[in-house]
C-alpha cells in the first residue's frame, strides 16, 4: 500500500503545474482550501452513510474517496505522507487516552 500511496502523492505534487481544464485535482487546488475541505466533509458523510446503509464494497469505495481528497489536501499544504507516518508511528504503543490527554494539556498551555 505504501507504493500505491507514494505514486499517488507524486501525482498529485504534479497536477500543480496542471492547468484546470486538464486536471480535476488542479481545479481543486485552483480553488483553494475551501473547496478541498468541502470535498473532503462531502466524502466524510457518504463514508459514514455508507457504514450505515451499504455493504463493504461501497464503504471500500468512499473511503478510497475521502483518502484520495485527503491526499489532495496534504499536497496543498506541502504536507508529505512521511510526516504523517512519523506522527503516527510516534503514536504506536501510547494509550488513545494517554494521547488525548496530552494534546488536551497541549492545547490548555497554548491558550494560556
Amino acid at each position: 500500500m505504501d507504493e500505491i500511496l507514494s505514486t499517488l502523492e507524486k501525482i498529485l505534487e504534479q497536477r500543480k503545474s496542471a492547468t484546470a481544464d486538464n486536471s480535476y485535482v488542479a481545479s481543486l487546488y485552483n480553488q483553494g482550501t475551501d473547496k478541498i475541505l468541502d470535498k473532503i466533509s462531502e466524502e466524510s458523510a457518504e463514508v459514514i452513510k455508507a457504514a450505515k446503509e451499504e455493504g463493504n464494497d461501497k464503504i471500500i469505495h468512499e473511503v478510497a474517496d475521502l483518502w484520495f481528497h485527503t491526499l489532495v489536501l496534504l499536497r496543498h499544504k506541502n504536507i508529505s505522507i512521511k510526516e504523517i507516518e512519523t506522527e503516527l508511528i510516534r503514536r504506536f504503543g501510547v494509550s488513545g487516552h494517554a494521547e488525548k490527554a496530552s494534546r488536551n494539556k497541549s492545547n490548555k498551555e497554548k491558550s494560556s
